[in-house]
């Protein structure tokens, strides 16, 4: 009983969190992101095959800013990464409506820059959902240790 609690506990704070957009409209609106990104599994399936201009955002939700390995990010979005910030909703729709300010408050530095010059003024939340629904599962390696500690 115990094991089968623990499972359901872990598997509800492995679950991604739900986004509050609508994943069918952000499908559509990253229509307007894959001139520049990409959607590439970790596997090598093309999800959406985009540009190369801007990181590939397959697993960005929750992925530390600036850390994709195969991208050269500027200077500013590798600091704000080394400062804490972590992908989440929202983090993720202030960047997206205008990178260069976003980056400006959270580095609280006026000369800050984005690569990303593009601003999605509406339907972040949309594009957030979106890439959640994309995203990798969550590993089940919190649910394998707890079930060798169940069986001492």
């Amino acid at each position: 009983m115990n094991r089968l609690i623990a499972t359901a506990i872990i598997g509800l704070l492995a679950t991604p969190a739900l986004a509050e957009g609508d994943a069918a409209k952000g499908e559509k609106t990253f229509n307007k992101c894959k001139a520049c990104h990409s959607i590439i599994s970790d596997s090598g399936e093309a999800i959406v095959k985009g540009g190369k201009t801007g990181p590939n955002l397959f697993g960005v939700i929750g992925r530390t800013a600036g850390t994709y390995e195969d991208f050269r990010y500027g200077k500013d979005l590798v600091a704000a990464g080394e400062a804490g910030l972590v992908w989440n909703e929202e983090e993720f729709n202030h960047y997206v409506k205008d990178p260069r300010d976003f980056l400006r408050k959270t580095l609280e530095d006026k000369k800050a820059k984005s690569k990303m010059t593009f601003k999605l003024k509406k339907g972040g939340e949309d594009v957030y959902a979106y890439l959640v629904s994309v995203a990798p599962a969550p590993e089940m390696a919190a649910e394998d240790e707890t079930e060798d500690k169940s069986d001492d």
